[in-house]
């Protein structure tokens, strides 16, 4: 059942910087910050298991069974996300020194332990992605704080720190944002997909930082029509993104890329290559640097925190 509020919420931007947007300067002079995120859900999906009453799609097929039996092919799909895939995209991560953000639910965590420590062992960050991987969009304004309060108190007990950006499953409610302000912890808010770079929303008496999102260099879209064939239509449309930010640079300053994997998925042998193949061609660009999401957050508000506007 959805939601009576459906109607309320954020305002709509159609201009955002307009045509003479800020020229970005990123760390070491770099022209294109990449932030590579490991989106972590395995665990947290919708379960008979779990009670509620439905199966979970997105596993490697785009049919889903009703909720009459277990869906044993979803389920062990997101199992090898968790058991081999997660530690495939560690290794690449770690072989070559890339930082990488981990959008990962908290019940998730709790599932395996072992990828909480390593996130803090490696010392990567974690961007909030909800207590489970839930549908917001479809729950009443107090279940989704109970759930955002629940995520924060777990994340804290698994990595001894809390999330400093939240990014909801899909899609956020109408509530999430002014939610995530409530609560009052946060350093930025990810879920929208409007902007090449951070920007400010004037929300009461401090302005809030959007970190942008982006489904569009996304691994999703092995699963999804029109989307990625096989996996070097991944790599030529990340290699593409970068080529044209670099080209584009002297005119109008950096930008930020988002480019997101799922354990389940990328973390397959195939997949994971071309995980490989976007790197490697990442770290052989004069002006690209990948970062943190926290540290691209950081910096914007030590070095532009002149763009809030309100």
């Amino acid at each position: 059942m959805l939601p009576t509020d459906r109607f309320v919420g954020p305002e709509r931007d159609f201009v955002g910087y307009g045509r003479h947007a800020p020229r970005a300067v990123w760390p070491r002079g770099a022209h294109c910050a990449v932030n590579m995120v490991i989106c972590y859900e395995e665990g947290s999906e919708y379960s008979l298991l779990e009670g509620d009453g439905r199966n979970e799609g997105w596993g490697e097929y785009a049919t889903q069974m009703g909720p009459e039996v277990r869906d044993l092919g979803t389920e062990t799909h997101f199992e090898y996300g968790s058991r081999a895939g997660i530690w495939r995209l560690a290794r690449i991560f770690e072989r070559l020194q890339v930082p990488v953000t981990l959008s990962a639910c908290a019940r998730a965590l709790e599932r395996n332990r072992e990828v909480a420590a390593w996130i803090v062992e490696k010392g990567h960050d974690i961007l909030g992605h909800g207590l489970r991987w839930s549908e917001y969009w479809t729950m009443p304004r107090e279940e989704e704080r109970r759930q955002l309060h629940a995520a924060i108190a777990l994340y804290r007990d698994l990595t001894g720190m809390r999330p400093e950006g939240w990014n909801c499953r899909s899609i956020p409610s109408v509530n999430t944002r002014d939610l995530i302000v409530e609560e009052g912890g946060f350093l930025y808010y990810s879920d929208p997909c409007n902007d090449d770079l951070p920007y400010f929303v004037p929300m009461g008496d401090k302005p809030l930082l959007v970190v942008p999102y982006s489904k569009t260099l996304n691994d999703s879209r092995y699963l999804v029509s029109p989307g990625y064939a096989e996996p070097g239509d991944f790599v030529a449309c990340c290699k593409a993104a970068v080529d044209h930010v670099l080209w584009e640079a002297p005119e109008i300053g950096g930008r930020m890329l988002t480019i997101a994997l799922h354990a389940r998925w990328s973390g397959q042998p195939s997949r994971a290559d071309a995980v490989r193949r976007i790197l490697d061609y990442g770290l052989s660009r004069d002006g690209v640097i990948f970062m943190h999401r926290n540290a691209i957050a950081r910096h914007w508000l030590d070095h532009h925190a002149g763009f809030a506007r309100g």
